[in-house]
């Protein structure tokens, strides 16, 4: 018999207008807009925002829940658990010892390694073995790398570690844009003391504005809101509309720095921390580099089409962007040049790319310079198996929540 643990929206929901305010969005006499992000006021120019909210031209539910089958978790306890993860993580565990937070893993050169979730969790004795310990939660396909990753790495430390099979554990995403965030209690609604005797962690998603809760149940449970379970693929859309990579294919595993995928405006680099697994290439590129690429949303639209002016989510278009290889050159349409960037993942006619800012928009950071022009177009050609060559032109917005480091 499944269990279910009940969560209760009661806010009415809003329109999309007034959606838009819960997203901290405001604009000044100057033509900015004034954003906040995890606490931050940030400027993005209206010459160069895209609103990547909008309101799509088919039904993406304003509430909802879906499970998330591309992600695992991995239990790891122990005296040394804490030490170890502090000095493998880009964000400082020791000052989230009570909720769960978002980081990443690098390589000792400092390139991006897995984007994960962490979970303080003290209920299940089978994980815990008396000790402290936490969830980390990470691209399913790469659980058992990221285990024996840690493993090798373990020198002396002391804790125990293994992959929980997701009969044991699962990933949820919750959310409803009518309902404001809160700090405290990603589930207000809900008795905390209720959630813990179901061995139930929660956190808010705070890589992007709107993204909702991760809500992780035992296999045999559901979540209960006020709202309809949602496939995973509605969870991707909403990500790459907020231009939130996540897992191994999206963010260039060993390739890219962890600026390039946002991990750092997602929230998830302590600048401020100690010593930590390829803190020093991230440290030098905060301080003194600049980061000349970034994942956007893209939107693919086909080559005798009208350049869209903002995003919309369409399905029903007559080509599905899951078709494209990943890594699929961005080139200029009407001008020869070098790569503007690389197709990383889509579903519809939206996705996510890795782009070079300088030619694909005017956000560029710090003194860089941007070639972008508007009337600039850009295309994807490939070959699907032995079919003719395909093309689509595609488009790259820069969501509100993205700072604009120039202002």
């Amino acid at each position: 018999m499944k269990r279910e643990v009940r969560v209760i929206h009661r806010t009415a929901f809003q329109r999309p207008s007034e959606a838009m305010k819960i997203l901290g969005t405001r604009t000044c006499s100057r033509g900015k807009s004034l954003l906040t992000h995890g606490g931050r006021r940030e400027l993005s120019s209206t010459a160069t925002r895209h609103i990547t909210t909008t309101t799509p031209r088919a039904n993406i539910p304003q509430s909802g829940h879906s499970l998330l089958h591309t992600r695992r978790l991995l239990a790891i306890s122990g005296p040394d658990a804490l030490r170890y993860l502090q000095g493998a993580l880009t964000a400082n565990i020791e000052a989230n010892t009570s909720r769960a937070f978002f980081a990443a893993f690098l390589t000792a050169q400092g390139r991006l390694l897995h984007d994960v979730f962490i979970y303080p969790y003290a209920q299940n004795e089978k994980i815990l073995n008396g000790h402290q310990a936490w969830l980390i939660e990470v691209d399913s396909n790469q659980a058992e790398n990221l285990a024996k990753r840690i493993k090798r790495y373990r020198l002396r430390s002391k804790f125990d570690l293994r992959v929980l099979p997701s009969s044991e554990m699962k990933v949820w995403s919750v959310w409803n844009e009518s309902v404001e965030n809160t700090q405290d209690n990603p589930l207000s609604s809900v008795d905390r003391g209720a959630l813990y005797a179901h061995e139930v962690a929660s956190c808010i998603d705070r890589r992007a504005p709107g993204m909702g809760h991760r809500l992780l149940l035992p296999g045999n449970m559901k979540p209960i809101v006020d709202s309809n379970e949602c496939s995973e693929s509605v969870y991707r859309v909403r990500r790459y509309m907020r231009g939130v990579p996540e897992g191994q294919d999206e963010l260039t595993s060993e390739q890219a720095l962890p600026q390039e995928s946002n991990i750092d405006i997602m929230g998830g680099i302590d600048y401020r921390k100690g010593c930590y697994l390829g803190q020093e290439l991230t440290i030098r590129t905060h301080h003194t580099g600049v980061v000349r690429k970034r994942i956007l949303p893209l939107q693919v639209y086909g080559v005798n089409e009208t350049e869209p002016l903002e995003m919309v989510y369409d399905p029903l278009q007559n080509f599905n962007s899951e078709s494209i290889p990943i890594n699929t050159n961005i080139l200029p349409c009407e001008k020869k040049g070098r790569s503007a960037g690389k197709w990383k993942a889509g579903i519809g006619n939206v996705g996510l790319g890795l782009c070079r800012l300088s030619t694909m928009t005017n956000a560029t950071e710090k003194d860089e310079v941007s070639n972008y022009q508007v009337g600039d177009e850009f295309s994807l050609s490939w070959f699907h198996e032995e079919s003719s060559k395909n093309s689509v032109k595609v488009k790259a917005f820069v969501p509100l929540w993205y700072p604009n480091s120039k202002n």
